[in-house]
This record gives structure tokens, sequence and C-alpha cells, in this order.
């Protein structure tokens, strides 16, 4: 993979965005790697968290500018398919059954931000800034639209979409956009606390957690029917027992 760095360590599989010359800007290939390596790092058994960050100043600028200059001559089916291979990354990243870490070193820009907000959990370095600026380039970020709603809601999107005004760590804290901030010397220390109670959680409750969040936003969830379910599972009958017996649970980590 030209565009990222990926390296596993334990359970943990990280995920660095490495254009660092272009801030991390996305294009066409980057979107595919990211989007096959988030994918296969999901169904690994060995994998319990995924980490995502940017090398350099900046976490991910949004698009290229070359990138944006092919636009210019796509045609409507063209601009289809683009569009829908960034729709696929995003909800690759939502839907993955691990725990996905932004690990927010710098600058969040446009689907840049859009990466945090597809994230479970996001961390900031009290240096980053962000903003939904394509309105400045006369677009609008309708791709990323579902998964930065769902974490900062309609009216801070409304505000922040149609301005495409810039906003700091502290801001995007108060959103909701991300979930602490922290000095930028820090970050990994913040990253590697959440990670551990990550770790320490069953892997199938992690996943029917997300899945059980996707329902509730689509209106579609059973509640009865989810923790019924998980109750008699394997990992829910285990981790019962362990907090009776006071002890840790061992859970299971398979596919």
């Amino acid at each position: 993979m030209t565009n990222l760095e990926v390296e596993q360590a334990g359970p943990i599989g990280r995920i660095t965005l490495n254009r660092p010359d272009i801030h991390n800007a996305f294009n066409e290939h980057l979107i595919t790697e990211l989007t096959e390596i988030v994918a296969r790092l999901g169904s690994a058994s060995c994998i319990e968290a995924i980490v995502l960050t940017g090398n350099g100043k900046s976490f991910c600028s949004g698009a290229d500018l070359e990138w944006m200059g092919k636009m210019v001559g796509y045609s409507h089916d063209e601009n289809l398919a683009d569009a829908r291979a960034l729709q696929t990354l995003f909800e690759t990243i939502a839907t993955c059954p691990k725990v996905v870490i932004a690990a927010v070193n710098g600058a969040a820009m446009g689907g840049g931000a859009g990466l945090v907000a597809a994230c479970d959990y996001a961390i900031a370095s009290d240096k980053a800034t962000f903003a939904f600026s394509e309105v400045k380039l006369g677009i609008i970020p309708a791709v990323i639209s579902p998964f930065v709603v769902e974490k900062i809601g309609l009216g801070a999107a409304r505000a922040y979409f149609t301005t495409g005004r810039r906003f700091d760590a502290s801001t995007a804290l108060r959103l909701g956009l991300v979930q602490e901030v922290v000095p930028g010397e820090d970050l990994d220390a913040a990253v590697n606390s959440v990670l551990t109670d990550a770790c320490s959680a069953g892997p199938k409750a992690i996943s029917a957690s997300k899945k059980l969040l996707r329902e509730l936003a689509a209106g579609m969830a059973d509640t009865v029917e989810a923790i019924a379910t998980i109750r008699v599972s394997p990992e829910g009958q285990e981790g019962i027992r362990a907090f009776l017996e006071k002890r840790k649970p061992v859970w299971k980590r398979d596919s």
C-alpha cells in the first residue's frame, strides 16, 4: 500500500495516512486502500481494535487537488461511481465490527473531518483544527453528512456546513465530534488508555453494540431481542459469570 502505513502490535491494528507532503489528502487510490485495510483488519480474529491517524502535521485535509482536478471533467455517472467509493469507505469504518479510534494529530478538513465522524471514538491534539469546508469550493459535504450529523446533530451541522467555518479542538469536543482533547505529546498515551478499555470488553458485545446503534438510528432496533440474544450467548454467559465470581472474563477472540 503506497498511501498508508499499516502495522500490528499484538491485538491492535494501526493505520497511518502517509501523504504528509499534501497533508494526507485522499484520492481514489487512498480511498481504495483504506477501505480494503479497514475491512481486512475488521475481519481478522487477532485484531481487537483499530487506530487511524496521520503522518506529519495533519490528520487529513480532505480531497487532494489533483483528484479534484480530474472531477472537473467527470460525467455524472463517473461522479456517481466516485462518490459511491467514498461512501463505501465511510460505511466500512462505521460498520467495522472492531472499535475504530481516530487519533487526530492535526488538521481534519472536509472529508478528513468525515473520517473522524465515522470512527467510534476520537481523541484530538489540542492543536487540531476542523472544518466542513466544501461550500468554499461550491460543493456540499453530502457523503459524509450522515456520519457527521449522527455525531454533532443537525443544528451544529447547519452552522458549519453552510459557512465552512474552521473550529478548534475544544469546539469539536463540545459538539461531540471528538471525545477527548489532549496536548499533542499526550495523544499516544490517551489512545492507549482507550485501547485498554476496548480490549477488555467482549468482542462480540462490541460488534453487537455497534449493530444495535445502527438499527436504533434507522428505527429498526428490537432492543428486547438484542439483549435476550446476547445474554444467552457464550460471551454473555461468560461475562455475567465472571462478574458474579469477581474475576476477569475470558473472551474467545474468534472471527
